[in-house]
């Protein structure tokens, strides 16, 4: 039997290989977002002295007149399409999808949301225009808490029906993979209802979802002026919910208004003894070395990080910790101070891209909006913002298998009626989605 190259994996690849997938994609223009295919987002930054013998980037991971192949729902082969060509006639018409020569990305990842809640807040969008803070907000009972008492008071039906919604119009969007944050219920049985509902709403769209432990996320009324107290608490339910499959990770809010790195550091020691990767809400609104907390305990992501000093940024380079960066927030809250951008790229740290949904302060249920606030407010190019929502936003769920287009990796991925991958973050309100595939299968798209 005869072989056939596989120049973009540079592996011999036989006949019967080539005849053996589930599905195919052909005539396709993928933007892999992998290194095998000259992703390399920081190639401009590199020394001049770098070897002669360097591959040159390719943006995006680009490969034009490709194809993909696919097997029990994993990425079996990328090549061209004039490889696999001579091979169609071993396939049934259902199995093939000619895209012609619209473009393939990974499936969209959110990496940093609060989707699952109670009630609404539109009260104190109203409040802001006005003229009061967010401290202000949350001094008068606002904020968190009131997002709290209505997500205590909402049974896991009524939370589930609210919380859909907004997964859904991610979901429409290209949204293949979801992180859904606890930390509005702030006592063990709502904290429990809200993971749960997070785990059923993955369960019924078929989307994967991780959730995240965030119940140090504010302080409750009921412990007022005993922070610490409220801490112990929340280091005693961690191991009780994680016994109960429902975290995969932890979070926290380390800020003035929330909690300090040291009370912090006391729910990470716990997360550590249960092997629990750790992430967290940073340097937003001051810096009280939260970033540096988290590089220590080689965090998956430090997120916002409107005021992260540079000494900081090395040691989230030295732990390989994602910066994910939340345009929607900065937005709603008509922030000035912008994310240290220049310095994130001069240390060469993964920067993802989110929509921080959330009642308050980000009330964003759209990823592509999200990848144009990057753009348009952080002065992001365009390769940066789609690698946040895919490549990057991976790294920052710990997922080493999702968000880029090679071979082993999950086959969710996303079909795009447009001429450039750039159009994805310089359309405004335009969803140019023609099709999704979630591990490996074709789903309805609305």
């Amino acid at each position: 039997m005869t072989n056939t190259t596989n120049s973009t994996d540079r592996m011999p690849i036989n006949d019967s290989t080539l005849t053996s997938f589930d599905h195919l994609i052909i005539n396709a223009n993928l933007a892999t977002f992998s290194a095998q295919y000259g992703f390399d987002i920081y190639n401009d930054n590199q020394s001049d002295n770098q070897s002669a013998n360097q591959n040159k980037s390719t943006p995006y991971g680009q490969l034009e007149n490709a194809a993909i192949g696919i097997k029990d729902g994993k990425i079996a082969w990328v090549g061209m399409y004039e490889q696999i060509k001579p091979h169609l006639n071993h396939y049934q018409s259902e199995q093939i999808k000619d895209v012609d020569g619209n473009w393939v990305t990974p499936g969209l990842i959110d990496c940093h949301t609060h989707i699952v809640y109670g009630g609404n807040r539109s009260n104190e969008f109203e409040a802001r225009l006005q003229g009061a803070s967010y401290q202000d907000i949350a001094a008068q009972g606002g904020g968190i808490v009131s997002t709290v008492s209505a997500t205590r008071k909402a049974n896991e039906e009524e939370l589930f029906a609210q919380s859909e919604k907004r997964l859904l119009a991610l979901i429409k969007e290209g949204v293949t993979s979801v992180e859904i944050k606890s930390g509005y219920g702030l006592d063990l049985d709502t904290e429990r209802k809200m993971l749960k509902v997070a785990r059923t709403l993955g369960d019924k769209h078929n989307i994967h979802v991780s959730t995240t432990y965030l119940a140090a996320h504010a302080l409750p009324p009921e412990y007022k002026d005993h922070a610490d107290d409220y801490i112990e608490q929340v280091c005693q339910w961690l191991p009780i919910l994680h016994s109960e499959g429902l975290v995969d990770a932890v979070d926290g809010f380390c800020e003035n208004i929330a909690f300090s790195s040291e009370q912090i550091k006391r729910v990470f020691d716990v997360a550590r003894s249960l092997d629990l990767p750790v992430k967290l809400h940073s340097e937003q609104l001051s810096n009280i070395g939260a970033s540096a907390l988290v590089a220590e305990y080689q965090g998956l992501s430090s997120d916002h990080l409107e005021h992260l000093a540079e000494d900081d940024i090395k040691k989230m380079a030295a732990s390989n910790t994602v910066a994910v960066l939340l345009p929607g927030a900065f937005y709603t809250l008509r922030d000035t101070k912008l994310p240290p951008i220049e310095a994130l790229r001069k240390h060469q740290v993964p920067m993802a891209i989110s929509t921080d949904c959330n009642p308050g302060t980000s009330p964003l249920t759209s990823l592509l909006l999200a990848m144009n606030m990057g753009c348009t407010l952080f002065y992001l190019t365009t390769e940066e913002v789609l690698a946040g929502a895919t490549v990057h936003a991976a790294q920052a769920l710990g997922l080493a298998n999702k968000g880029k287009i090679e071979v082993g990796c999950d086959a969710d991925l996303v079909l795009w009626d447009i001429a450039r991958p750039a159009d994805l973050a310089y359309q405004i309100g335009l969803n140019p989605i023609a099709g999704i595939m979630v591990q490996g299968k074709w789903r309805e798209t609305v």
